[in-house]
């Protein structure tokens, strides 16, 4: 199991856009169908995402999934009209699109309790980042499937909720 967080290229904001939402669902199910994922978490901000992944046993390639996951969704947002960032020489000089950062940060998750921070703080950051008061209120995530689940209630997160969770525990 994992966690990555992926950031556009110079953070610009279109992950949640509808042009976005869209080629990311069907860069997943591409993805998917090619080298499988359990996606468990997943939280699309406008410039970011955070996802929580579980890899089928035997397989622990998570790069290359990224990668592939960044590439398919590269091409189809950019065959579908949206607009490449400005290339540096670097990326000139390798035909890479400026879209997304190169990097991506990973987290291998230890055991029970580092899965459950991250698959929390990965609900959670709208609220984090100040775009929404309430983590109900943030429509491209996969909390309310868990709200739906009966795992999360529809309150979680917010200063009415009983649980007590604390962003800072993770970061």
């Amino acid at each position: 199991m994992f966690f990555f967080t992926l950031v556009t290229y110079k953070r610009r904001p279109f992950l949640t856009s509808g042009l976005g939402i869209d080629i990311i669902k069907q860069s997943w199910r591409d993805v998917q169908r090619k080298m499988p994922f359990a996606l468990d978490a997943v939280c699309l901000l406008p410039d970011h995402m955070h996802l929580l992944i579980t890899l089928p046993n035997g397989d622990p390639d998570y790069s290359m999934r990224i990668k592939m996951l960044k590439s398919v969704f590269t091409i189809k947002f950019l065959k579908a009209g949206g607009q490449d960032g400005i290339r540096n020489g670097s990326r000139l000089e390798k035909g890479e699109a400026a879209i997304w950062q190169r990097r991506f940060w990973e987290h291998t998750i230890r055991d029970e309790i580092d899965y459950e921070s991250h698959f929390h703080y990965i609900h959670y950051n709208p609220v984090h980042h100040t775009l929404v008061q309430k983590v109900s209120d943030w429509r491209w995530s996969s909390f309310h499937r868990y709200v739906e689940e009966g795992m999360y209630s529809e309150t979680w997160g917010s200063a009415i909720d009983p649980t007590g969770w604390n962003v800072s525990r993770v970061e």
